[in-house]
């Protein structure tokens, strides 16, 4: 299976979660907006918020919700956001949905330019039927691609191998935590941090050039 049949299965899975339960947390898969959110404070330790005129990529933006969070949370004025989902019909709502907001959406990945930082939230937790030895495969090139387009920084979550048996569901990947951090310090950057504190069944790397 290749990466583009990967992309579009995903897609086609975050669509559907669109049309049932339209513009809300559920609509991109995630239970409440308090998860989301608590999710969104650790990958946000990436950013020295003090720090003016930097980029920030939103890689798998869904509806654009990070965006929102950081406005409503004052953490800075000075910066410029960029939106990517692989969602054609996720990044058209985010735009009507943030259309008085400064920022700048894009569905097709050719189309990204380097920035600053950029932060990844949920987007390796879905893997449906693919082989879990393909899916890791489509994970680590997406890091080494995250990593090109970040000049100063990335992070990114995912499900943690540390949940609860009886809970973990077939279609879902849990990741053990300790293989990439192992990753991403040895490809990426001496200054990686895993944030597994936070009471999700789920861990945050944060990785500082």
């Amino acid at each position: 299976m290749n990466k583009k049949r990967i992309i579009n299965e995903v897609a086609e899975y975050y669509d559907d979660k669109l049309k049932v339960h339209g513009a809300t947390p559920k609509g991109v898969d995630w239970n409440s907006l308090e998860s989301q959110e608590l999710r969104f404070v650790q990958l946000m330790k990436l950013i020295n918020f003090d720090e003016s005129n930097f980029t920030l990529l939103d890689f798998g933006c869904g509806l654009g919700d990070l965006l929102r969070f950081i406005r409503l949370s004052n953490f800075s004025n000075g910066y410029k956001y960029t939106g990517f989902d692989i969602s054609k019909e996720m990044i058209s709502q985010a735009a009507k949905i943030n259309q008085n907001l400064d920022a700048h959406w894009v569905s097709d990945e050719a189309k990204l330019n380097t920035y600053n930082f950029t932060v990844a939230s949920g987007i390796f937790n879905v893997k449906q039927e693919v082989e879990t030895e393909i899916w890791e495969n489509y994970i680590l090139e997406t890091l080494n691609l995250m990593n090109d387009l970040s000049s100063e920084g990335f992070a990114f979550n995912m499900l943690t191998s540390y949940s609860d048996k009886d809970y973990m569901k077939d279609y879902l990947y849990y990741a053990n935590p300790a293989f990439y951090f192992d990753y991403c310090k040895n490809n990426f950057s001496k200054n990686v941090a895993l944030l597994h504190d936070y009471n999700l069944y789920e861990f945050t790397l944060i990785i500082k050039k």
